[in-house]
C-alpha cells in the first residue's frame, strides 16, 4: 500500500525525534530488503513471464542498468523495475547499492520535510 512505510516513519520520527538517524538506516535497510526479495524472485521466472513486466519497464531497466534502481522508491513502477532487474540478472550487490541509495534519499527528503515544517 503506497505510503504505509513514509506514514509510520514519520509517526516514530515524531514520536521519538533523538532517534532520526536510527530510523532513517532501518527504513532504508528494510526497505532494500523488500525490493531485493522482489529481485531475487524474480530471477525465477521463466523467460514467458516478462509478458507480466511489460516490454517498456524491461527495456527501460535493460538500457539504465541497476542504476535506474534510484527509482525502486516509487509506487507500482518501483516494484517492476525491481523485478525487471532481477528477470535480466543485473549485479545483486549493484542493484542492492543503487536501491538502497534511492530509498535512502527518499526517507531523507522526509526527514527534511519534516525538519521544516516543525521549524
Amino acid at each position: 500500500m503506497p505510503g504505509g512505510s513514509e506514514a509510520a516513519f514519520l509517526a516514530f520520527i515524531a514520536t521519538w525525534p533523538d532517534y532520526r538517524a536510527e530510523a532513517l538506516l532501518l527504513a532504508t535497510f528494510g526497505n532494500t530488503l523488500g525490493g531485493m526479495s522482489s529481485y531475487l524472485l524474480a530471477r525465477l521466472l521463466p523467460e514467458k513471464a516478462t509478458a507480466k513486466l511489460g516490454d517498456k519497464t524491461l527495456a527501460f531497466a535493460r538500457r539504465w542498468g541497476a542504476p535506474v534502481l534510484l527509482l525502486a522508491w516509487m509506487p507500482i513502477v518501483g516494484d517492476l523495475l525491481c523485478v525487471a532487474a532481477g528477470w535480466l540478472r543485473l549485479s545483486w550487490w549493484q542493484s542492492a547499492v543503487w536501491m538502497a541509495i534511492g530509498k535512502g534519499l527518499r526517507y531523507i527528503l522526509l526527514l527534511a520535510g519534516w525538519a521544516w515544517w516543525m521549524s
